[in-house]
Formats: C-alpha cells, structure tokens, sequence
C-alpha cells in the first residue's frame, strides 16, 4: 500500500470532487460560475489556513521559496483561473455530468504535457489501464445516436450539446493538466497543503483582477445573501480547494502524472450513485458495465 500512496491519493480526489461538482454545480446555477470561482477559493483559503497553521505552524507559506512561489502561482492561475473558469461555465451550459465526460480529456493531456516538460514515461500496462479508464468514462456518459441516422452505412456524428459548452470543458480539462504539470514541477518536495495555498493566493488574485475589469463585486456580495447556495458552495469549497486540490498534490507528488490524473477521472462514474439517491436517475446496463470497465483500468495501475 505504501508503494501507492500517490494512486490512493488521486483515488481518494476522484470522491472528493465527485462531491464538489455536484455542489458547485447546484450553486453555480444560482450565483453564477464567476461568484461561485471566487467564493469557493476564498473559502477554501481559509480551510487551508487553519489547518496549515496546525500542521505547520504557519497560517501562510512563508518558506517557500522565490521558484516555488512562481510556479506553483502560474499552476494556479493556469488551473483556477483558466481551468475552472472554462469548467464551471460548462456546468451551467452543459451540466455536471458532461463537463465530467470533457474532463476525462485530462489525463492524455497531462500525459502529454508531463512527457514533453518532466520526461515522464508510461508502461505499457499502465496506457492499456489509462484506455480501458476513459473507454469505460465514455460509456458511463455519452448517449447513443437514433439506429436510423445513419450516413453512409455509419452513424451520424453530430453534437448533442451546444459546441460552445462543450469547447468550455476542453478548456478546463486543458487547464486542470496544465495546472497539475507544473504543481509537480513547482513543489519539488514541498509540502502539498502549503503549495494548495499558493495555487489558491494565486486563484483569488487571478479572480479579483477579473471581478474588478468586469465590475462583479455586487454580484458577489449579493451571492452571500443566498443561504442554500451558499451551504452548497461552503460544501464544494471544503471538498475541493482545501481536500481535493490538496489530495491531487499529495498524488502527482507520489505518481507519475498522467496515471494519477487517469486516477482522478473516475468523477463520471463515482458520480451514479449520487445521482441515483439524490436525484432519482434510473441507471442502466450500460453505466454498470462503464463503471466496470473503469475500475478495471484503475485497478491496473496497482500492478
């Protein structure tokens, strides 16, 4: 189990955002996704505090140093500020469940990106564990075409959801990748709670440059009025800025990149059973089996 400590930590951030998008999702369509970005940072900011201060010693990640401090601030206005803009935008115009499906784009990304700044390499066991995890997220989530439109003997290819949505959630999944690359790069041994700080400082100001060039902070002071949204957003905040960003450190810290973001885009099917209890969603052979074959990817990467 030690030997994986960075696998069970990307794990343990799939069910920790599982939370996170459902409860962002809800008060994003009340408060907006620009409101609920910055709200959630800073309140995560806080979570963050206190427990670094404990831990640590600190409130604040003084010892950092100059190199840490610079790219652990581009992680966070690359992954925050970008990322999640795109995706929280993509929640409210395509819904949780198929920004989740654009998300699963990460880990080829990070992948990527990892190969071509860190010189990582994956095993050949580890690319089928990586295919059979997004093959088996795919099928959890899209929908199958009419049998009768067909073109040319194939299905007709077209976008169930408007494609503005769905270059939203590229765009976060570009930014969560780029955002964890350089995480992994930027910490370099440091504390991955400390580093969430900087990621967060970073996000808060990225925001706050925004809300002050878009004139927002009425909209962000009235959304603290909102109790509901507000218990969802504090919720959310609790789960993702200060234990799932944290988590998805302690993982890329321990785990090659790429298979520790495969890891963590397991959201769309941990997603199903919430959906089943909270909402009423009838589920089908077709997400048992998904959920089934990405377990069995995940699984090969414990080998």
């Amino acid at each position: 189990m030690k030997d994986h400590i960075g696998e069970m930590a990307a794990l343990l951030t799939a069910v920790f955002w599982t939370v996170t998008a459902l409860a962002f999702s809800a008060a994003s369509r009340k408060l907006g996704s620009m409101v609920v970005n910055l709200l959630r940072l800073i309140i995560g900011f806080l979570f963050l505090s206190v427990f670094v201060y404990f831990f640590r010693g600190s409130f604040l990640p003084v010892d950092a140093s100059a190199r840490t401090w610079f790219y652990l601030s581009l992680s966070g206005l690359i992954g925050f500020v970008f990322g999640d803009l795109c995706l929280f935008q993509a929640f409210v115009v395509i819904g949780a469940r198929v920004s989740m499906l654009m998300m699963a784009l990460a880990p080829p990304l990070t992948a990527l990106i990892g190969w071509i700044i860190l010189g990582e390499t994956l095993t050949p066991v580890s690319w089928i564990g990586m295919i059979l995890t997004l093959s088996g997220i795919a099928l959890v989530v899209l929908k199958n075409h009419p049998r009768d439109e067909v073109n040319g003997g194939f299905p007709k290819m077209k976008f169930n959801y408007p494609v503005w949505g769905i270059l939203l959630g590229l765009g976060g999944a570009l930014g969560q990748a780029g955002g964890l690359v350089l995480s992994k790069f930027g910490m370099k041994g440091y504390d991955p709670f400390a580093a969430t700080q900087i990621r967060v400082i970073a996000g808060i100001l990225g925001f706050s440059t925004l809300f002050f060039i878009l004139r927002l902070w009425k909209e962000a002071f009235r959304g603290l009025t909102y109790r509901k949204p507000m218990l969802q957003l504090t919720l959310g905040a609790f789960f993702g800025p200060f234990l799932g960003v944290s988590f998805s450190l302690i993982s890329v810290k321990y785990a090659d990149t790429g298979i520790a973001a495969t890891i963590m885009a397991l959201v769309p099917v941990l997603i199903i059973p919430p959906s089943i209890i909270i909402y009423k969603e009838k589920i089908n052979i077709r997400e048992i089996a998904g959920a089934i074959l990405a377990v069995t990817g995940v699984a090969l990467f414990f080998l």
